[in-house]
């Protein structure tokens, strides 16, 4: 298989799962500022959970660029990055839903950990099928952030039972962490 089909996959993938996160917005119950303001958590959640996807979209791409070619391993280090992120919509509605409660909170912490395991896995078998003086290698240096977001994510889930708003901040912060596209990849690409 080639890396261009792997990539178009996981693109429509994603596509599909931004797609079902618009579809759990409900439609406002009235037509005044009251009913906008009962859809403001779930909301957020959806713009949250969107940027995220579009996070891992725009890294995804990146980060297959650097690749040579694909083998089954990272087939199936895609596959997994696909499954957790597959779980994003239906924690996204349970979150915005239930916004100030600890499980759900939790439970997207969890959702939002288990991604950026896989990303990682993924990235090592690229880097492990290119050998160590591989593009991706040398662009991500010591992954700080790659490193610090498990982490985070991590103590989200602990937080999410203590201070529920405490956890979102931390989905908030790592989000921000992500925005930019990593400039080491994409000087690697150029």
């Amino acid at each position: 298989m080639t890396k261009g089909r792997m990539e178009a996959f996981s693109d429509g993938v994603i596509a599909i799962l931004i797609t079902i996160m618009v579809l759990e917005l409900k439609v406002p119950e009235g037509a005044d500022a009251h009913a906008l303001r009962g859809m403001l958590p779930g909301f957020l959640s959806y713009l949250l959970s969107f940027i995220y996807l579009g996070i891992y979209w725009v890294n995804h791409h990146h980060m297959v660029h650097t690749a040579d070619h694909i083998n089954g391993r990272i087939l199936w280090a895609n596959l997994h990055l696909l499954f957790w992120l597959s779980l994003v919509p239906s924690a996204t509605a349970w979150m915005g839903d239930n916004h100030t409660l600890p499980i759900p909170t939790a439970v997207y912490g969890a959702v939002l950990l288990m991604p950026a395991i896989a990303y990682y896995v993924l990235q090592q078998s690229i880097i492990a099928a290119q050998g160590p003086h591989s593009r991706l290698h040398d662009a991500i240096g010591r992954d700080y952030k790659g490193k610090l977001s498990p982490v985070l994510y991590a103590s989200s889930i602990g937080l999410a039972f203590v201070r529920p708003w405490m956890a979102d901040v931390i989905f908030v912060l790592v989000a921000l962490m992500w925005l930019v596209p990593d400039p080491r990849i994409e000087s690697r690409l150029g």
